[in-house]
């Protein structure tokens, strides 16, 4: 059916009738390639450590993760695991179908799967001729995307037209789940927040969140940063979201990093190719899609998760509690032991008086009420925008907690000036 350079796929039929495709490792193909990610990592150490380019970009860093990606694609029980993972995660999508993995017939170097038959995504005459409607079809694209980006943050790295198919149903068949990337709940914020200052046409807050993402360094030109961001931005003031192309965008974005030496997350670049390949997918389906409408209440979503208590924030909170219970609890043997090695006279690295002591708990004090009330500030600030129109009680809750970090703040205040 098809080959390419790392396998063959093939059509067959199991014992009970069931059409399947059969992706059979080429033969030898892990020494050659291991014989090329040597030569790869031997040129970025030469690079790294020889040229002005490795003063500023980690090649080294950049080769691992090639060679680790190169890895999974050639286990085909990982890819096996990353299409039931897909599975699970689209199994109430009803415009989303992920073939089914016949575990029987799978090996590191053999994966069956379910087969499918349908039309390419960008077969647009084609589809045309079936009968599919494009404006449902970008919208399940969008969805596909939407979903496995902010919310799930487990994403297909390679939506190429070949691995996705127009089943008859009209329902979106996806394929080939070698290449996946990965966005933790944080990243997904950040790449939220960076969306939010462009809006915003922030260049000051761009720069801000690239140095609290570590994407910029520390010494970087701050001015000059937001200056070229800036001036980026404004090519698309008053620009409809709709006719903004994100290829387009990222061009332009490359000259910039690479100018104030960036270094943004693989899994960025990665998501910048796939968000890329989607939107002109959805392009050709329906020009007149707009991609960040429909994604905008999944964004809010994830925002108020971020924001608003939930079980992952209880489990953090306990287990912080676990620790500050153990150390409660080591703290009169701590104490003791201390006071022995002072009545025996024994050197101490670091000795202070009751004075000093009151003085840096006075200041731990304050310096742990100040960062809590900063925290429920920004975090009320950020949720705002978010429930303006949503909920009463979503609002209520918000006042109430802007009651409370304004008490604190003001308490914290006063006793900063009273111990004056």
């Amino acid at each position: 059916m098809a080959a390419a350079s790392l396998a063959q796929v093939h059509a067959a039929e199991l014992p009970d009738g069931q059409q399947v495709v059969i992706k059979v490792q080429r033969p030898r193909i892990v020494p050659t390639i291991e014989v090329d990610l040597t030569i790869l990592k031997d040129l970025a150490h030469y690079v790294q450590h020889h040229t002005p380019l490795g003063k500023y970009y980690d090649l080294e860093d950049i080769a691992d993760d090639f060679a680790e990606t190169l890895h999974q694609e050639l286990n085909y029980l990982r890819e096996g695991h990353n299409a039931d993972r897909f599975r699970k995660n689209f199994a109430y999508e009803t415009g989303i179908y992920i073939p089914l993995v016949h575990w029987e017939y799978t090996t590191r170097r053999v994966l069956t799967l379910e087969r499918i038959l349908g039309i390419k995504i960008d077969n647009i005459e084609a589809l045309k001729a079936a009968g599919h409607d494009g404006h449902q079809l970008a919208t399940y694209a969008a969805r596909l995307s939407v979903k496995e980006i902010l919310e799930d943050g487990f994403f297909h790295a390679d939506p190429h037209p070949g691995n996705l198919l127009v089943l008859e149903n009209g329902v979106i068949g996806a394929m080939d789940f070698g290449m996946v990337g990965y966005l933790s709940d944080q990243d997904r914020v950040n790449l939220i927040r960076l969306y939010a200052v462009a809006i915003d046409l922030d260049a000051e807050g761009a720069v801000d969140q690239l140095i609290h993402i570590g994407a910029a360094p520390q010494d970087v030109d701050h001015h000059q940063l937001a200056r070229d961001i800036q001036t980026l931005l404004r090519r698309y003031v008053g620009m409809p979201l709709n006719d903004i192309k994100v290829a387009e965008v990222i061009n332009e974005i490359r000259p910039i990093v690479f100018r104030h030496r960036l270094r943004l997350p693989s899994s960025y670049w990665l998501l910048a190719k796939v968000v890329s390949m989607m939107e002109n997918i959805g392009r050709r389906l329906d020009p007149d899609f707009d991609i960040f409408a429909f994604a905008r209440p999944s964004a809010k979503r994830l925002m108020a998760k971020t924001v608003l208590p939930n079980r992952r924030s209880v489990g953090q909170l306990l287990r912080q509690g676990l620790v500050w219970s153990d150390l409660l609890e080591e703290l009169p043997r701590a104490a003791s032991r201390l006071i022995s090695r002072l009545d025996a006279r024994e050197p101490v690295p670091l000795t202070l008086n009751k004075e000093s002591l009151d003085r840096l708990d006075s200041l731990a004090t304050r310096l742990a009420l100040s960062l809590i009330v900063a925290g429920m500030t920004i975090g009320i600030a950020i949720m705002m925008p978010t429930v303006s129109q949503g909920s009463v009680f979503l609002q209520v809750i918000l006042g109430m907690a802007f009651a409370i970090a304004l008490g604190l703040g003001f308490w914290v205040m006063i006793s900063i000036l009273r111990k004056r």
